[in-house]
């Protein structure tokens, strides 16, 4: 159980996300809005992997966006999540590096979901050591890509945040537990601003791990398409965004989470967990403008809609899937069912989806129209990892 930090209201001012849909925020809200899919084939003689297409970045060339400085060594994942810190801190200007959100000093925290961190860095290191004609004969520029915590070290030092720099790791509920935590510091005095998100890569190594970890009843058919990105925003209380004349967004009335020990228990215990946080936010099903969705595939995802109907009854809130769009980006996936809340607060979506990406083999029913979400309106944010840890968000948009 987690409650918004007493006194001033904990609010999202500021968003963006990198996305298979483009570099900007907009661009992620443009495609929501259009429904339209980013799922591309793979080229075989460029990756060999599994899976014959995936979700990616487009035209994400690490050096070309942040530059030769520092860059020589950096992965995949790191550069994701520069970017996009960097295009939330500058307002999406492009390239004006000078021009920072007002207000978000130096003191400001950071609080960074990921999976491994990079798991290509991982191994690419690991069999260097190994093949090396000596296992120290490696690249030690290289070596700091093999932590965990990499991408938000490297963030907080390309963009002078000297506050709390935390990583979170936690499957496909990361994002969630990314928010936990900085409402955690904000409750406890350690810092008043602090950007929240996750990052996610696509990368040889992942897309291995990921299809070895599917069970004997997952065929390739019903794989998620594996997508990329990096969504990030700017918690801070109500005061300071208007202070610093941003119009708050959203604001977190609460999160819950729980843990399952298969996909059958799942249902219950995220439907347990929607429960109490609905009763202690005082809010109905009926109440709800919209119920943002893993979009899980498989086992989890079912699990996760089953508990949503035990848990709204009658009640059917439109629904906002951005796996559906990005594809399955594993610990960014709460992130973007986040972003997609805060671009459905500007923009409504068409009355049909574009198609699944998670090729189910079935046609999905078509979804209700999402009108704009409006001051007062709140929007559920679930999840539900293979891994057990279910969690549920409740937002207010403002």
């Amino acid at each position: 159980m987690v409650n918004a930090p007493g006194g001033a209201a904990p609010v999202i001012s500021a968003w963006t996300a990198v996305s298979p849909l483009g570099l900007r925020g907009a661009d992620f809200t443009a495609a929501l809005r259009s429904g339209r899919a980013a799922g591309r084939p793979l080229d075989p003689e460029e990756w060999s992997v599994p899976f014959r297409e995936a979700s990616l970045v487009p035209d994400f060339h690490i050096r070309q966006i942040l530059g030769r400085k520092g860059t020589r060594s950096m992965d995949r994942a790191t550069g994701l999540a520069v970017t996009a810190i960097r295009h939330l801190l500058t307002g999406e200007r492009e390239h004006d590096e000078a021009e920072r959100l007002p207000g978000v000093g130096e003191d400001t925290g950071l609080a960074l979901g990921t999976s491994t961190g990079s798991a290509q860095s991982i191994m690419d290191f690991t069999r260097d050591s190994l093949v090396g004609e000596k296992p120290f004969y490696v690249d030690p520029a290289r070596f700091p890509n093999t932590v965990m915590n990499c991408a938000a070290g490297q963030s907080a030092i390309w963009h002078g945040l000297k506050g709390p720099n935390t990583t979170i790791a936690g499957g496909r509920a990361t994002g969630l537990l990314a928010l936990r935590y900085a409402l955690r510091l904000q409750r406890a005095g350690r810092a008043q601003a602090v950007l929240c998100g996750a990052v996610e890569e696509f990368s040889s190594a992942r897309a291995w791990l990921e299809w070895h970890a599917r069970t004997d009843e997952e065929s390739a058919d019903s794989a998620a398409v594996l997508g990329e990105g990096a969504a990030v925003w700017l918690l801070e209380p109500d005061a300071s965004a208007r202070e610093h004349g941003r119009k708050p967004l959203a604001e977190v009335l609460g999160l819950e989470f729980g843990c399952a020990a298969d996909a059958t228990q799942a249902r219950t215990v995220l439907a347990e967990a929607i429960g109490r946080l609905l009763d202690r936010t005082g809010v109905t099903p009926g109440e709800l403008s919209a119920v943002a969705d893993s979009g899980a595939p498989g086992a989890e995802g079912e699990a996760e809609r089953a508990a949503l109907a035990d848990a709204l009854g009658d009640a059917e809130p439109p629904r906002i899937t951005a796996a559906d769009t990005v594809g399955d980006t594993c610990a960014a996936a709460a992130a973007f069912q986040i972003a997609a809340v805060l671009a459905m607060a500007e923009h409504g979506r068409p009355s049909t989806g574009g198609t699944s990406q998670r090729q189910l083999g079935e046609a999905e029913a078509p979804r209700r129209r999402i009108e704009p979400l409006k001051n007062g309106d709140t929007a559920l944010v679930t999840t539900v990892d293979r891994d057990g840890v279910v969690g549920a968000a409740l937002l207010r948009i403002r």
